[in-house]
């Protein structure tokens, strides 16, 4: 399958064959919303942490008597419902959120979503970015030039490059709403948070060594 190349002043350079294994998928949700449900569970970091009973500091001593004193019962003061008592069933840092997923479709799914970009027409080719300075302005000429916002669209822009690159990296940080990262570090969630996606040529030999 084929698509154009253009430059970074959106000259069409031609067309450039692409792998049909990696942009010639059908949708599957079920696949991509396992895909990004593993990423989230698996990031997760467990914080929020309470003390059971038996970790709160303070006396295990009972209150005052159980009857005669006309107020209601009392055991000791780690009770939870008393001020600085334990917490009945509060979050505990001890659950284990991660999830499992077979490497092949982890892969499968990433391809699912360029697949759905290149269909939807949210996936641009360009041939390299080259700059002579770092300036945000002439990041910004660029991609306007290639990804004009659409109508009523909030314009969101993912660029995937071959390597490190630290003029195009810092050039293109301080715009809103885009955002650079290595075509090794592709994954669900950026590809589904971000409207269009900007692969540099070069990367596209990462993708295919992914698919053999």
């Amino acid at each position: 399958m084929k698509t154009n190349l253009f430059d970074q002043k959106w000259k069409d350079l031609g067309p450039i064959e692409l792998n049909k294994d990696i942009f010639g998928l059908e949708a599957n949700d079920g696949l991509v919303h396992r895909a990004l449900v593993y990423q989230l569970a698996n990031a997760r970091q467990v914080v929020a942490h309470t003390k059971t009973r038996g970790e709160r500091r303070g006396s295990t001593r009972k209150l005052y008597r159980q009857k005669g004193t006309g107020r209601a019962r009392m055991g000791s003061n780690r009770s939870p419902i008393r001020k600085k008592g334990w917490v009945a069933f509060g979050p505990r840092n001890t659950v284990n959120f991660t999830q499992s997923m077979n490497k092949k479709e982890r892969r499968k799914a990433l391809f699912v979503v360029l697949s759905s970009k290149l269909k939807e027409k949210n996936l641009i080719i360009l041939d390299a970015i080259k700059l002579k300075e770092y300036k945000t302005k002439n990041m910004e000429t660029i991609l306007n030039a290639v990804a004009p916002a659409k109508k009523d669209e909030r314009n969101t822009l993912l660029l995937a490059l071959p390597e490190k690159n630290e003029m195009i990296q810092k050039s293109a940080s301080n715009l809103p709403n885009v955002k650079t990262i290595l075509a090794s570090y592709l994954n669900i969630k950026d590809l589904l948070k971000y409207n269009r996606v900007i692969l540099l040529k070069d990367s596209l030999e990462y993708l295919d060594g992914l698919a053999k």
